[in-house]
């Protein structure tokens, strides 16, 4: 296009300067001879015409191929559009991956900003917190953490005839009114007041909430009570929960002690336990740690179930040449042997004490206590080691068992019943190519709680 226009540039100019010079020609007394050889004006115009119509064809030329240029330009940035927009992740920040929620489903696992991850909840849950949380520019997650939270089965109302629905431990029960039974109280009966039922203590009983629907009186009562009554003259009154949770396999109320109050019920714990967060379990006080003890200097406070005892133990009689020094407060050592004396070398070397706290009716076969030998840096240790129960009050309770060459254990075999206190003497003899060496005793006294806990 360039080139045509330049070349039409130059036809122009070349008949303006015809033009010029035949003027000055003819008007400079030049004859004839030079106006002759000049374009009459007709055919200056006839080459002007030519040209005009040149320049109106290149000119509808030149916008067609405009057009087409437009048009394609239109379609490419229409295809680009569409494309993945890469750039526009490649800065973008991700957020942290979310957990699913326990009992629920995550839906949705790209973490770039703008997307979106989905909850839901299994059946028998409800979902707690936001259902879409969407990845932020910042890089941070909306909203807060989805839960998914287990729906008490009295929500839905299944006690009919104006029972009362009571929450268990993953159960519930329906506390029926007088002349109502069965699971749902859906069987009609006439029977006395139930056990479960607390009577006779203004403090346990509430009026019912009363109000008429359709011409009818219905009543009701506060979550923990049950209708009694007629009709005419109900009141309500306290479920003890102690009661109806009392022989139920399984769902046990409280670890300890059930304390039945109105229109619920409250857990306790014996002297030196402390109830624990989730309202049910009692856990030990460690009156030694906290320092509630009353223990006098040269004693050391032993805890066990529920209390702590102060100990300062002994270190076997002085007889013969036999002698003893404690050089901790649970251990003694035997003090050098004459060459001599035979019974001196086949007394124990070392004497050590041990206190254990069990609780009632633990679980056996259990693994109570442990005893090794390691030999001094420089010297070789024994080639055999033999274990064995020595003294004390609970034979048969207990068998020692070698758990490798090097260790013995004493394992309880039978349940003890608190409270209960044993001691038994637990010895290990080394031996030298066959040749006693040494004896060490242990001496195990145990504790076993009241409880089981």
């Amino acid at each position: 296009m360039r080139t045509v226009t330049v070349q039409c540039g130059c036809v122009l100019l070349l008949c303006l300067t015809a033009i010029r010079q035949c003027r000055a020609s003819s008007g400079g007394g030049g004859g004839s001879s030079g106006a002759q050889g000049c374009m009459d004006k007709n055919q200056v115009v006839g080459v002007l015409r030519q040209m005009e119509k040149f320049l109106k064809g290149q000119e509808v030329r030149f916008t067609e191929a405009l057009r087409v240029m437009k048009t394609k330009l239109a379609a490419l940035q229409n295809s680009v559009s569409k494309f993945p927009q890469a750039d526009q992740y490649a800065g973008a920040k991700s957020c942290p991956s979310l957990e699913v929620p326990a009992h629920g489903k995550k839906f949705g696992t790209k973490h770039l900003a703008g997307h979106e991850v989905h909850f839901t909840c299994s059946s028998g849950y409800q979902l707690m917190g936001p259902g879409t949380r969407v990845c932020q520019e910042d890089g941070s997650w909306s909203g807060v953490n989805t839960v998914c939270k287990d729906i008490s089965e009295c929500v839905s109302n299944p006690c009919q005839n104006g029972g009362t629905c009571v929450d268990g431990l993953n159960q519930y029960k329906c506390v029926c009114p007088q002349n109502w039974s069965g699971s749902h109280c859906q069987h009609q009966t006439q029977t006395a007041p139930p056990e479960w039922s607390v009577m006779n203590d203004p403090a346990f009983s509430r009026k019912p909430r009363c109000a008429k629907v359709d011409r009818a009186q219905h009543c009701s009562c506060d979550a923990g009570f049950h209708m009694s009554g007629t009709s005419d003259n109900s009141i309500c009154q306290d479920v003890n929960e102690c009661e109806v949770y009392k022989h139920e396999h399984g769902g046990k109320l409280c670890v300890h002690t059930c304390v039945n109050i109105p229109g619920s019920y409250h857990c306790s714990c014996p002297s030196g336990y402390k109830l624990l967060p989730d309202g049910r379990s009692c856990e030990d006080v460690d009156e030694c740690l906290t320092q509630q003890h009353n223990c006098t200097p040269g004693t050391t406070c032993i805890n066990s179930g529920g209390g702590f005892q102060c100990v300062n133990p002994e270190c076997p009689r002085s007889h013969g040449y036999i002698s003893y020094v404690k050089t901790s407060p649970f251990q003694c050592e035997r003090n050098p042997c004459p060459m001599e004396s035979r019974s001196c070398h086949l007394a124990p070397k070392t004497v050590s004490f041990h206190y254990l706290s069990l609780p009632s009716q633990l679980q056996t076969p259990a693994t109570l206590f442990r005893m090794a030998t390691a030999a001094p840096p420089g010297r070789a240790g024994p080639d055999s080691l033999r274990f064995g129960i020595g003294a004390g009050s609970a034979k048969g309770t207990f068998v020692m068992q070698r758990s490798d060459r090097q260790t013995g254990e004493l394992i309880l075999v039978q349940r003890l019943r608190g409270p209960r206190e044993l001691a038994v003497d637990v010895d290990m003899s080394e031996y030298a190519d066959r040749a006693f060496q040494a004896k060490h005793v242990a001496k195990v006294h145990i504790t076993v709680s009241p409880y089981d806990f």
